[in-house]
């Protein structure tokens, strides 16, 4: 018993001696930098800036107009798709808004695993997803299509939701 109190103050003693103090020889408080030699400073310009609502229209580009495919023209394009090809994590555009969208080959239900990050509207009900035939076609938690996608180019998926809305997944 007496070598456990011994041992535990021997502890405590090495704790406290990482506590102490140490001082650097080049830091010492007696030592003091020079001050600093004040600089010139430029004059300070004054004027009237010009109003903004005549900018010039040019000075700034115009913001892009979005580009929707046709979920006809699509299908009609479609190229294979596979399940291994699709998976992963894919920007998707609904409505002009832009969030994430994951795709896993876990089961569940009779498609596979998936889900969304920052979706608004439909696509935040997206629970599964499956290939069928040159189709991606996204589920939502009771298994209901909620939209049908197409291969539009090697990254590009383009299609409509099950309410007409045009939908594309990108990365």
């Amino acid at each position: 018993m007496r070598a456990a109190y011994v041992a535990a103050g021997l502890g405590v003693l090495l704790a406290l001696t990482g506590c102490q103090r140490t001082s650097y020889s080049g830091l010492s408080p007696q030592y003091s930098a020079p001050p600093l030699a004040p600089q010139p400073v430029p004059g300070v310009q004054s004027g009237n800036l010009s109003d903004p609502t005549m900018a010039d229209p040019n000075a700034f580009p115009a913001k892009p107009e979005a580009t929707t495919v046709d979920p006809q023209v699509a299908a009609a394009g479609a190229q294979d798709v596979s399940k291994e090809a699709i998976l992963g994590n894919w920007k998707a555009t609904n409505n002009g808004l832009t969030c994430d969208l994951f795709l896993t080959l876990t089961k569940f239900g009779s498609g596979s695993r998936g889900g969304t990050r920052g979706c608004v509207g439909e696509l935040t009900t997206m629970r599964s997803w499956n290939v069928v035939g040159k189709q991606v076609v996204l589920f939502d938690a009771n298994g209901s299509p909620l939209a049908r996608l197409y291969r539009t180019a090697d990254n590009r998926f383009d299609g409509a939701t099950a309410n007409g809305q045009p939908v594309s997944l990108s990365r």
